[in-house]
């Protein structure tokens, strides 16, 4: 009757073996979750981007179809590049915005926004211009052609390097990659 009674256990070995095992498979999952992670705050990128179009779509309502006039601030001196030091977009689309944490990129982890109030930058060639007419350097850009706000540095390069910047275009759509025709 003793030896029907006999109890089994693990050895030293087989629970290093297991434990082993289990770290290998995490290590595994470590780089998708990281991955996963990322690719919800680029989702969140996205959405603030659109929240800023929306904001843009109704300042251009109220001023005669005209564009906004902005500046980035600098990252150094946390001074205006030039012009009206009240002309950044946190200031600008203030009444449109509904939350100054809409400036903010889930994915910046440098304080770009903490230094400069906006993770984001007005593409300054369009200043005060009609919204339905853009000219850059005398040329005629349709609409969605042309970026409005993107990234201040490129907050998603876990994506990869050419995806790493979200573009808010001027006829509201929004891509995490600029094309330029005739470039790789």
């Amino acid at each position: 009757m003793n030896a029907r009674l006999q109890t089994t256990a693990f050895t030293l070995i087989e629970l290093l073996v297991v434990i082993a095992i289990i770290g290998v498979l995490a290590s595994l999952l470590l780089p998708t979750l990281s991955k996963a992670q990322e690719a919800g705050r680029s989702t969140a990128c996205l959405g603030n981007l659109r929240q800023i179009g929306i904001a843009l779509q109704l300042y251009t309502q109220d001023n005669n179809n005209r564009l906004p006039e902005m500046r980035d601030r600098l990252f150094e001196t946390n001074g205006v590049s030039s012009g009206d030091s009240q002309a950044t977009i946190d200031v600008v689309l203030t009444n449109h915005l509904g939350s100054s944490q809409v400036l903010k990129c889930p994915s910046d982890f440098r304080r770009v926004y903490e230094q400069t109030r906006s993770s984001y930058s007005w593409n300054s060639l369009l200043n005060g211009q009609d919204a339905e007419h853009l000219r850059v350097f005398g040329i005629d850009f349709d609409p969605h052609r042309i970026p409005l706000v993107f990234d201040k540095e490129a907050f998603h390069a876990a994506h990869g390097a050419k995806r790493g910047v979200n573009y808010l275009y001027a006829d509201g759509h929004i891509k995490n990659l600029l094309a330029i025709e005739g470039t790789k």
